[in-house]
């Protein structure tokens, strides 16, 4: 039986509709974490410390994919809940235009700057080459980066998650497949690993283009229109959150690189990609989460229905708690066993990635509520609370964190500052989702 965006949702038709969205997010991750992997045990360490140097430009371009994908599906949703499905569409070709022009721009800008670029963040003669190399074929393949990105959010909001679903895996496993392929095969080292990811985002951007194009049986469909830039200013405007927690996730990234370059030199770059990695996947089931609920929020906003925006909040906020403290529990007793995939061929590096893991792991406690909450205030097309949150939570408080925590615990205070981070910006989201309830009519 198809869950349709107009139902009243039981856990366990949440779990049905979000359940696609948050393999696709898992899946993407992986596929992403595949190029670290190989990377670390087939070319080096120091390549593997120069991709996770540059990786945070690339993530801030390829963010506003997102932007346009989360403001520009809840605005679709909430047309959609309006019963005006011709305009829907026409704002959903709006936003895929924007996306290919965007993408297009910000690769020759990349691409241009990547060299100063690199060594701004700090590359030393050895990672120099590789951060260029690296960062320059993954520029080519931008906006179908960029592409893949929108499609998540819309394939959803099109009653559609499954082929979403399909598209990711389909990229997924292209992207490991040539990995292991051009990395461990032909030996193209960090440039093969770009190659790799590129070709997979062409599947996972282009393949979706080509449905949306032509007939099909979902809410949404490519069709003529003129641009109205009002309508994509209220778009980007609405879904600027997603891209500020991006960017703001990728500063706080630079930052860390520069503190643990101070304290910890190179293994310390390295122990924090690996970090992230795993982080990438455990955060990618709330992000997941949220591109499902999302749409789903926004028709019933849009419609009107008070009591299933309540009903939504109440379980999506039990669901992302639960989901938080497995998350901490499996990171704390997997620590040696991820760790030893990645860097279990130096020791040294090995027992530093195993502690900060260990460290690391209690921020996953409030990161899913503190992910939902901006989720929810951009369905309910409030991008300014949406981006208050974070704002915080990703620049502010972690930067604040980063920068003062180690002058009194030293390394450990770079471990610590993610989790003091989330536990600042869950009181924030708190005191905006109660000084908000008589507006949305949310709570009781």
């Amino acid at each position: 039986m198809t869950v349709q965006l107009s139902d009243h949702f039981t856990y366990q038709k949440l779990f049905r509709f979000c359940m696609p969205s948050i393999i696709m997010m898992v899946f993407t991750s992986i596929y992403g974490v595949v190029d670290g992997l190989f990377i670390s045990n087939y070319v080096g360490k120091i390549p593997f410390a120069a991709i996770n140097l540059v990786m945070p430009v690339l993530m801030i371009l390829g963010g506003f994919g997102f932007m346009i994908g989360t403001g520009g599906s809840a605005l679709v949703a909430k047309t959609l809940g309006e019963g005006e499905s011709g305009r829907a569409n026409r704002y959903f070709t709006m936003m895929v235009y924007l996306t290919v022009a965007l993408g297009v721009l910000l690769s020759v800008i990349g691409f241009a700057s990547i060299r100063p670029v690199s060594y701004m963040l700090g590359a030393t003669e050895a990672m120099i080459e590789d951060c260029v190399v690296y960062s320059r074929v993954i520029l080519v393949f931008n906006a179908a980066f960029m592409l893949q990105n929108v499609f998540q959010a819309f394939f959803t909001a099109a009653e559609k998650p499954k082929l979403g679903l399909a598209a990711t895996v389909a990229a997924g496993i292209t992207n490991m497949a040539l990995d292991a392929l051009f990395i461990a095969g032909f030996q193209w080292g960090v440039a093969g690993a770009a190659l790799a990811t590129g070709i997979s985002q062409c599947v996972g951007g282009i393949l979706p283009l080509v449905y949306f194009a032509r007939p099909n049986h979902s809410l949404l469909q490519l069709v003529k229109t003129s641009v109205e830039c009002d309508i994509l200013l209220k778009a980007c405007g609405n879904g600027s959150s997603e891209l500020m927690s991006n960017i703001s996730g990728s500063l706080v990234s630079i930052v860390y690189n520069f503190q643990l370059l101070k304290f910890a030199g190179e293994n310390g770059v390295a122990a924090y990609g690996v970090l992230m990695y795993v982080q990438f996947i455990f955060i990618a089931v709330f992000i997941g989460y949220t591109i499902g609920t999302s749409p789903v929020v926004s028709y019933h906003y849009g419609a009107g229905n008070h009591s299933e925006l309540k009903n939504l909040l109440k379980k999506s906020y039990w669901i992302t708690g639960i989901a938080g403290i497995a998350m901490m529990l499996l990171s704390q007793g997997l620590s040696p066993a991820l760790a030893g995939i990645f860097v279990g061929y130096d020791r040294e590096l090995f027992d530093l990635t195993v502690h900060a893991f260990r460290l690391f792991a209690f921020s996953f406690l409030l990161a899913g509520a503190n992910i939902f909450t901006s989720s929810f205030f951009t369905a309910l097309s409030n991008g300014g609370i949406s981006a208050a949150v974070s704002f915080l939570r990703t620049l502010v408080f972690q930067l604040i964190s980063v920068l003062v925590l180690p002058a009194f615990f030293e390394l450990d205070g770079i471990w610590w500052a993610i989790t003091v981070a989330e536990i600042l910006a869950f009181a924030v989201s708190m005191a905006f989702l109660f000084a908000n309830r008589k507006r949305y009519h949310y709570m009781d």
